[in-house]
């Protein structure tokens, strides 16, 4: 019996966004705090939407630990795998409040002690999707519990899932990212990455069609290419080729957590067995959502309406 309807491992942090849009963190003056995180950002989004989902993670002993798992239970996020650090305080990140690609500066502490004894095999199994992150991936112990444990999804036949959240900040060594993103890809699972993602990883501007093929060349069926207000392209093996354009939207307050919206409606369309189409769509409305709201999404979010789309 499938009860959890996503396991999201990978990095819980706060997210310190500046008050004044488009300004350099050097200009901000004022933060304001938010849960943060990618993998967090989908646990909570998805939660909100109706999902059961289980966050694996670590955050420090004190008090935005404390914080963190306050948010999560509020938005009945299962926190029964989250760990707390005895050493490590809390990550954070100060992220530039922006209509574009924000600035951030990561200062990275607990986020990267996850332990396998934190997913045992039995809430694998109980589960339908194994989501988690390029930043993630970035780091020991972390790295290789996701990988060990990635490969045990795949045999209890879970479909995976990854946001190839690079960033040359986060992960320096790019040879070092390719070969472990390498290793996880062989469990072909749905890869969701923008355009801004691709030129940090490639440090270069690649087409669309070398992006297919590197990526299909290592084991993915689906790949999903957001490329901001240009739309968002599919390329599926089984399927086909599919581009939507971009929803219009009047007034873009946020840009962060924009791409977490997109994908957690992309999984909850595909954990409701809809089609490519179908969920290129709802994730198209959740995203325009977030794009309109500063943090989380907004509490009052019309489910029946983004399902019709």
């Amino acid at each position: 019996m499938k009860t959890i309807d996503i396991i999201s491992i990978g990095e819980v942090l706060i997210d310190f966004i500046g008050h004044e849009v488009n300004t350099s963190i050097n200009k901000t003056k004022d933060y304001h705090r938010f849960l943060g995180g990618s993998p967090t950002n989908v646990a909570v989004n998805a939660s909100r939407l109706g999902l059961k989902t289980v966050l694996v993670a670590s955050c420090g002993q004190d008090g935005l630990g404390d914080y963190i798992v306050r948010k999560l239970k509020s938005n009945h996020v299962n926190t029964d795998h989250i760990r707390k650090s005895d050493v490590a305080p809390t990550s954070v990140i100060f992220v530039s409040k922006s209509t574009d690609t924000p600035d951030f500066i990561a200062y990275r502490q607990a986020d990267c002690e996850i332990y396998e004894d934190q997913l045992p095999d039995g809430i694998i199994e109980s589960a339908k999707i194994f989501h988690t992150t390029c930043f993630a991936l970035s780091k020991n112990p972390a790295r290789q519990t996701i990988l060990n444990r990635a490969r045990k999804a795949k045999e209890l036949g879970l479909k995976l899932s990854i946001d190839i959240n690079f960033s040359e900040k986060i992960w320096p060594d790019r040879e070092e990212a390719k070969l472990i993103l390498k290793e996880y890809l062989a469990n072909d699972p749905l890869v969701k990455l923008s355009e801004d993602d691709c030129y940090r990883l490639f440090a270069e501007t690649k087409s669309e069609e070398y992006i297919f093929d590197y990526f299909h060349g290592l084991g993915v069926t689906t790949i999903c290419l957001t490329k901001g207000k240009n739309g968002v392209v599919v390329s599926d093996l089984n399927n086909g080729l599919f581009f939507q354009k971009a929803l219009e939207i009047h007034e873009i307050k946020d840009t962060t957590g924009a791409g977490d919206a997109f994908w957690t409606g992309f999984l909850y369309a595909q954990i409701q067995n809809k089609t490519v189409e179908e969920s290129m769509s709802i994730a198209q409305k959740l995203a325009a959502i977030k794009l309109q709201n500063v943090g989380r999404l907004p509490d009052n979010i019309n489910l029946n309406q983004i399902l019709q789309g």
